[in-house]
């Protein structure tokens, strides 16, 4: 039985792979489980799962997490420092699931030799690419991909060799405003963002598919993840969501990653690896599907997308401001403070104030470049409050 620990258990794909870890009774025992901010969420996943440790991320919730736990033989903390224990505990696997900037020095405290880590934290690579790369060579970690997209290359990827390939394709739903003028996506709500056609998935991450910012940020991670030169990456709007990825070989073949829509599928990839999980997933019928489209994305429409585009060409400190003035951005317009268009255009201002050039060599780099995008993007919402919806 391996143990596995699940860093995020409380968010969206920490429940999904709660779901595909009930399809394979016995083969995982549950090392610890982290949560955000919800005591009584946490408790009851660390309950189900039989987990020996569960940490909470939020001090005040520490108490709480204590009480819910109490007789049930299961350790707790809470803060930073006890996320940072869930993450270093004996595990041989750890989902690494905290979404956001936060979950950089808990998925970076995971590596360790032989330790297996599926990374569903694409801002890790964004705001730390190089590094974090370079981090989990040096401890010798095995890096599994958990995005839909990102599985889906790795999977395709194998069908040759990395020298032959010639072009790596991520796709995009093109959210909820795919067919939107520029003027309705102006005057979208937080409520129009959040009703993805596709996917279930938490706020932020749905936001950043409706500005498409999360496919720019995909490109940022395929980029390290699988080392695949900037100009060698595109994306490509598919509303079906069903091809997920593709690889173009030197020779002409096109190798795809298809199923259904749902992040069972490739988080039982990564609990499996490299054996296959029965799963009760939903079965891609393509007869049912019946026809698959594709688009070029509109970059004017969609100016989240051309600026994450740019800071991958860019390099250097580009992407950690690009990630760190974005959710600021997307949190300014999740309360109302700032109208859809502000995202975008808080990120771009941000990048044009800071220097671009450093490259971050450590965690502690990237967090400082993080919280002076940050300061720079929350000087910059009052600038674009007037033209909230």
């Amino acid at each position: 039985m391996a143990s596995l620990s699940i860093l995020g258990v409380t968010g969206s794909v920490g429940r999904s792979t709660v779901k595909v870890l009930k399809e394979a009774p016995g083969r995982f025992q549950i090392e610890a489980v982290a949560g955000g901010r919800d005591p009584e969420a946490l408790a009851a996943l660390a309950v189900d799962l039989g987990a020996r440790f569960a940490a909470i991320a939020d001090p005040q919730a520490g108490r709480r997490l204590a009480e819910l736990l109490s007789g049930t033989g299961i350790a707790c903390g809470a803060g930073p420092g006890a996320v940072l224990d869930a993450a270093q505990r004996p595990a041989d696997m750890v989902v690494a699931a905290i979404s956001g900037i936060a979950g950089l020095v808990p998925t970076v405290a995971a590596f360790g030799r032989g330790r297996r880590v599926a990374v569903a934290n694409k801002e890790c690579l964004v705001a730390a690419g190089a590094f974090f790369m370079a981090e989990a060579e040096r401890t010798g970690t095995v890096l599994l991909p958990m995005d839909s997209e990102h599985n889906a290359i790795s999977q395709a990827l194998a069908a040759g060799r990395r020298e032959d390939v010639e072009k790596v394709t991520i796709t995009a739903s093109g959210g909820p405003f795919r067919t939107a003028s520029r003027e309705e996506i102006a005057r979208a709500s937080a409520k129009d963002a959040l009703r993805h056609p596709n996917w279930s998935m938490g706020a932020k991450i749905t936001i950043d598919s409706a500005t498409l910012m999360n496919k720019g940020l995909e490109l940022i991670e395929a980029h390290h993840l699988f080392g695949i030169p900037a100009n060698r990456l595109e994306t490509v709007v598919h509303p079906e969501s069903v091809v997920h990825g593709l690889v173009s070989f030197r020779d002409g073949s096109v190798v795809a990653g298809l199923a259904m829509p749902d992040m069972c599928v490739p988080i039982a990839h990564c609990l499996g690896f490299p054996e296959r999980l029965d799963t009760s997933c939903r079965r891609l019928d393509l007869a049912k599907v019946g026809r698959l489209t594709f688009e070029a994305p509109d970059l004017e429409r969609f100016p989240a997308l051309r600026l994450a585009i740019a800071a991958m060409e860019a390099g250097g400190s580009a992407p950690t401001v690009l990630n760190g003035a974005n959710e600021i951005a997307v949190a300014a317009f999740l309360e109302g403070r700032i109208g859809m268009l502000g995202i975008a255009a808080i990120v771009e201002e941000t990048m044009a104030k800071l220097p671009l050039g450093i490259v971050p060599a450590s965690v502690a780099d990237a967090l400082d470049l993080d919280s002076g995008a940050r300061h720079v993007a929350l000087s910059l919402l009052p600038k674009f409050a007037a033209k909230a919806s």
